[in-house]
This record gives C-alpha cells, sequence and structure tokens, in this order.
C-alpha cells in the first residue's frame, strides 16, 4: 500500500483502539511483527505498569512481556499519552524506552523503531515518529488503516503450538537442603541445552483445516544443524525436504476466505511435537548396560513437574526448519527460564504449579500467554490481584472475567464442534431453546431477555430418573451453566449428587441428605451457586402468585443490568425465568419461562411446540392461572460477578 511513494515513512495499524486506556496518561509498548511487510505495522499496544518515579522498570516490563508475547511478535516502539508536551522530544523519549527494552528482551537495540504522542489537549489523535540510524526523528504523515485487520494478520501467517512436559527428579543432600537451587538450576539449564539437541526429532503437522486435498504432513527427523534433512517415510511426504518446506504447505490456501472470527476458528495452526531420537544410527548393536553409582551421602528425592506450552506467530512463507529453530526452541527456552525464576525460592516450602494458559480477549488480534499458579483457586486474591494487573496492561475492563481459565484458547479441540449444542456425559445439551419462539401476546410490551447462552436442563437427563423431586436442580443446573458459557468459570455442571454433597458441607444439609430425593428450593440453589461459583443472589418473596405481575419491572431491570437466568419455585414445583415482557402504561405481562418438567428427547421442535419453553401470562385467554394463587413464590435472582 505504501509502494506509490517508497521514500514516504508511513506505518499501518492493525488494533482498532490504539489508544487503549481512554484518556489516561502514560506509556505503552508497541508490537508489531518482523514477518509483516512494510511498513511498520502495529498490531497491538501494552501499557507500561511497572514504572520507576522517572523511567520504566525494564527489568519487570521485559519479564512480562517476554511471558506473555509469543515468539514472531515483538516491541518495535513505544507511544506516550500525555496532556501538553513536546511532540518530538516526547517522542525520542518513547523511541528511547523502546530500544532499552528491545535490548533486555532481544539483545537488540533495532535502529529502526516507532515512537507516537498522543496529546490529549490537542484532540487526543497520535503522532508518529520514525527513528534513524542517524539518530534523527522523523514524522510520519502516512497513515494506514486496515480494514480487514484479522484477515491481514491470519490470511499471511499461522499458529504454532507445542507442548512439552517435563518431569525433573532432583536428589539433594539431607545435611544441605540447600543445594536444591543449584541443583534445580543446573537440571534446567541441561534442560534448555538439550532442546538444541541436533538428535531432537520433531514430528509436525497441521491442527486444524485439513482437508483431504492437503493432508497432514509428519516431518520426522528434522535436523536443526544438518544442511540435509531425511525425508519422511509416510507416502504423502516423499521427497519433502525439512529444510525447504514452508508452513504454508500444511494447509489449503485461505485466498478465498472472506470472514474471521474468532482464533480458533481462523488461524491455520500447526502442531509441533518433541522426541529425543535415542536410536539413531548406532555404531554397533550392544547389550544394554547400566551402571551403579551409590550416594556418597543420604539424600532426599524432590520431583518437580514443568508443562510447558507455547504459542508463536510466524509466516506462512518461512520454513518449518527455520520456524522451529528460530521460534518455537527459542520459546520453550524462555518459558522453561521463566519458570524457573518464579519457583525456584520456593522449592523446599511447597514450590508453585505453574500453567501456562493462552487467551485472545476482545479487542487483541494476537493471543498472549499467562502463566497462572493452581495451587490457587480462581478466586483466591492473588490470582484475583494478578488477573487485574493483566487487564490494566491490556486495557480491559474491571468487572468483567476475561483472562479466567474457562476463557482459555481451546486449539485442540475438534473443529466440527456442533454448534447449537454441547456434550455432557456423552449426552447432547441444546443451547439457547428460546430463540425464535413465538411472541408472548403482549400488546405494547418491553421484552427483556437473558443475556448470552445456557443449556436446557430437564427431567431424566443422562439416565437419570429425578421425576417428581429434581425440578429445582434441574434449573441450578441451567443457570451454572449460563455461568460456564459466559466463562465466569471452569467448574463442570454438578450432578444431583454434588449439589447435595455441596449442601451438606457448607452445613446446611445432614449426611443422610446425599442420595435423597429430597426437594430444595432458592435458597439451597443460592448456598451452592456462593459455594461452587462465588456468586451471590438476591431473592424476592411473593406471598402468593398472583403477585408476581407485580413484581414485573424489577424482573425487566434484572434481565438488563444482569441478564442471568432466574429460578423461580413455589409450592413443589420450579421453573427458570429467562425473560419478561412487559406494558408499564397497561400492566399486561408475560413470563419467558424454561420448564425442568419436560421428560422427552431434546427435540428443540417438540419442547417449543409442547409449551415447555415459551411465554406464559400470569392468567391465560381461558382464565387458568399459571401461577398458583395459594402458594408462596421465591425468586432467585443470580448477579452477575463484578470482578475480574
Amino acid at each position: 500500500m505504501d509502494s506509490e511513494n517508497p521514500k514516504k515513512p508511513s506505518v499501518r495499524i492493525l488494533c482498532r483502539n490504539l489508544h487503549i486506556i481512554k484518556n489516561e496518561t502514560g506509556l505503552q509498548w508497541l508490537v508489531g511483527s518482523p514477518f509483516f511487510p512494510s511498513p511498520p505495522t502495529i498490531i497491538s499496544t501494552f501499557r507500561c505498569i511497572h514504572s520507576n518515579p522517572s523511567s520504566p522498570d525494564f527489568s519487570k516490563e521485559s519479564d512480562d512481556i517476554r511471558t506473555l508475547l509469543p515468539k514472531g511478535l515483538e516491541v518495535i516502539g513505544a507511544m506516550v499519552v500525555e496532556k501538553g508536551c513536546d511532540l518530538k522530544q516526547t517522542a525520542g523519549f518513547a523511541i528511547e524506552a523502546a530500544s532499552k527494552l528491545r535490548k533486555i528482551l532481544c539483545g537488540s537495540e533495532k535502529q529502526d523503531l516507532i515512537g507516537a504522542v498522543v496529546d490529549l489537549n490537542c484532540g487526543g489523535n497520535a503522532q508518529f515518529f520514525a527513528s534513524r540510524a542517524g539518530g534523527e526523528l522523523e514524522s510520519i504523515s502516512c497513515v494506514l488503516q486496515e480494514e480487514k485487520p484479522e484477515k491481514f494478520v491470519w490470511g499471511r501467517g499461522c499458529l504454532i503450538r507445542c507442548e512439552l512436559p517435563i518431569k525433573l527428579p532432583l536428589y539433594y543432600p539431607l545435611h544441605n537442603p540447600k543445594a536444591v537451587h543449584d541443583i534445580y538450576a543446573s537440571a534446567i539449564d541441561g534442560i534448555a541445552s538439550s532442546l538444541r539437541d541436533p538428535q531432537l526429532t520433531f514430528i509436525i503437522e497441521a491442527l486444524n483445516k485439513v482437508s483431504a486435498s492437503v493432508p497432514p504432513v509428519i516431518l520426522q527427523n528434522m535436523e536443526l544443524e544438518e544442511p540435509h534433512a531425511q525425508q519422511a517415510d509416510s507416502a504423502c511426504n516423499k521427497n519433502l525436504n525439512a529444510n525447504t518446506l514452508l508452513c504454508s504447505s500444511l494447509f489449503e490456501s485461505s485466498e478465498n476466505m472472506s470472514t474471521f472470527s474468532s482464533i480458533e476458528e481462523s488461524a491455520d495452526v500447526i502442531q509441533v511435537s518433541i522426541f529425543l531420537n535415542k536410536s539413531r544410527a548406532p555404531l554397533r548393536l550392544a547389550s544394554a548396560v547400566s551402571e551403579y553409582c551409590p550416594a556418597s551421602e543420604e539424600t532426599k528425592l524432590l520431583v518437580i513437574d514443568h508443562k510447558l506450552e507455547v504459542l508463536c506467530y510466524a509466516a506462512k512463507d518461512i520454513t518449518l526448519r527455520f520456524a522451529v529453530s528460530k521460534l518455537v526452541i527459542p520459546a520453550l527456552v524462555d518459558q522453561l527460564l521463566i519458570v524457573k525464576n518464579k519457583i525456584s525460592n520456593d522449592l523446599l516450602v511447597g514450590y508453585p504449579e505453574l500453567q501456562p494458559y493462552h487467551f485472545v480477549p476482545s479487542g487483541l488480534l494476537h493471543p498472549i500467554t499467562v502463566l497462572y499458579e493452581l495451587n490457587y483457586g480462581e478466586t483466591e486474591m492473588k490470582q484475583v490481584e494478578a488477573r487485574r494487573s493483566l487487564h490494566l496492561r491490556l486495557g480491559l475492563p474491571f468487572d468483567r472475567p476475561l483472562l479466567r481459565i474457562a476463557n482459555a484458547l481451546n486449539l485442540v479441540a475438534a473443529k466440527d464442534a456442533k454448534i447449537n449444542a454441547t456434550c455432557s456425559k456423552g449426552h447432547y445439551l441444546l443451547k439457547d431453546v428460546h430463540m425464535g419462539i413465538p411472541n408472548s401476546g403482549v400488546s405494547g410490551g418491553i421484552t427483556s431477555l437473558v443475556q448470552g447462552s445456557y443449556e436446557y436442563f430437564h427431567y431424566l437427563q443422562d439416565g437419570f430418573d429425578d421425576s417428581g423431586w429434581g425440578c429445582a436442580y434441574r434449573s441450578l443446573q441451567t443457570i451454572i451453566s449460563w455461568f460456564r458459557l459466559q466463562k465466569y468459570t471452569a467448574v463442570n455442571v454438578p450432578s444431583h449428587r454434588e449439589i447435595q454433597q455441596a449442601l451438606v458441607e457448607i452445613g446446611d444439609k445432614e449426611p443422610s441428605f446425599i442420595g435423597s430425593r429430597d426437594w430444595i428450593g432458592a435458597i439451597e440453589l443460592s448456598f451452592v451457586l456462593d459455594k461452587l461459583l462465588g456468586v451471590g443472589c438476591k431473592v424476592i418473596n411473593v406471598r402468593s402468585g398472583a403477585e408476581l405481575p407485580e413484581k414485573c419491572r424489577e424482573l425487566a431491570l434484572h434481565f438488563e443490568n444482569q441478564g442471568t437466568p432466574i429460578m423461580i419455585g413455589g409450592g413443589v414445583l420450579a421453573y427458570t425465568l429467562l425473560g419478561v415482557d412487559y406494558n408499564d402504561a397497561s400492566g399486561d405481562c408475560a413470563f419467558l419461562i424454561l420448564d425442568p418438567h419436560y421428560t422427552g428427547s431434546d427435540d428443540i421442535k417438540k419442547i417449543v411446540n409442547g409449551g415447555w419453553c415459551g411465554w406464559k401470562k400470569a392468567v391465560d385467554s381461558k382464565g387458568k392461572h399459571f401461577f398458583l394463587h395459594d402458594k408462596f413464590y421465591n425468586l432467585l435472582l443470580p448477579q452477575r460477578p463484578n470482578m475480574v
């Protein structure tokens, strides 16, 4: 796009919100990739959150950025957001900061960097400058915006995923337990060195988007150091050389793809598996030999488990050999050393178990990697503060749990998973069964509905007979499925027995309650939601079913502000409420009821036509009352968590 005037400096912007923290001053890192075509391209911005009084804390910033960014993406500049400043001088400071950060991250200061300045007193538009070899700053007046940034990124590039479990047995002397730190450090250095061993075998295959016309390619015994690589044995890989085979050869052409949505659906993904070839080209046949090495003193065994998992961004036109040697291996070494630095001081006192997870929160075009400590629950304050720090760096809202484990990428999941159903215990559950149902019949009403998706739980599912007593359990399962599908939790939807177990554990029920067919109500549901999900609830009590229409205004506000399904319990019946249609002037109203008492097969037409999901008026056209006048009702309104 800049070919018309190649000498004119320009910059390309892919991220929709360059200024990620609106009206907040500070320093931000500009992220790009060496694989993007000229001009310099900004794919995202990360806020600098570690600062000394006069400058960034480059050591802490580099540790965070090295963990977050996939190999293949790098810092290409910095941006300063201020209120009133000298543009050129401030841009120089930004470039100097980016240069220092790059030197720590990759040992290169990179002479050509981008400096950007946003003066909030002058409209808040970014002014860009480019550094040159002579140290002079040149103003960039040509700013290019991509209409389809996702297609720009994933049409040209792909993701490379590599997972590597490591088990380290460490023997240290009892009289000197602190020696375990040096032993552990030496073992980690040995593993980092072995990752560059020429006898490693890499099995490389396409993880998705593979069809009969493009069969998966497995390249074995790929030599990183030798000029000639062995050919794979499979028929489909004959005459393919690992040194010249491109990443794009694993995938169908994406030139005709017009829509790019989530990374799981849009990005081509390469899976790399690593094996150490111990039996390649033996010098001579020999019998197995063992050697006994007695310990000189009494020792203790400590076994350390690490699970490495890295993602890399690679251009499709680079070779697989280059992608593995220059991206995957350095990424594994970096992650290994990061884990080492985080746990090395705690080996003898219960070291934290770290697990890498990958996320693509809304607004980002590429994944980030986060190391979470599995020793803590997701609502434990140490984990909450870690996520809060990440939300601050990425400019994410602080009232949505966007970086919880439930939101992590699942690139290994089957690409042909059903869109409108999920599988639980071998049974496919219907989702969002209220979509497309007939209108409520309320004239001039305003409809307020559940926000997001849920699964329909009802009697007799999974071959479990709860007919006559399990309706509240099923309503609770539907509510918990909403929190799962909205990524507030990774907790599985509990069974009836697990619900009963939770109530016993908190002391609400006696142990004999487990395995019984006793009913539960709104209060018990609130206890379970609090214990399993940390979710608070509001309870509305009404003395009679005749009073429920009077609560429509309050229920409408709930669906507009919270959006969660509501459980209605009255007498011996429980329902799930998905919405209300309410005319404030006339008082006419209808309730969108999802009925857990349904006992048939999961046929959505049968469910809707049979009225098991549909609008119910308090009094229908025949004068029949849906809610009983001689029974009191409790309404459980789960509150959407306001947390990260």
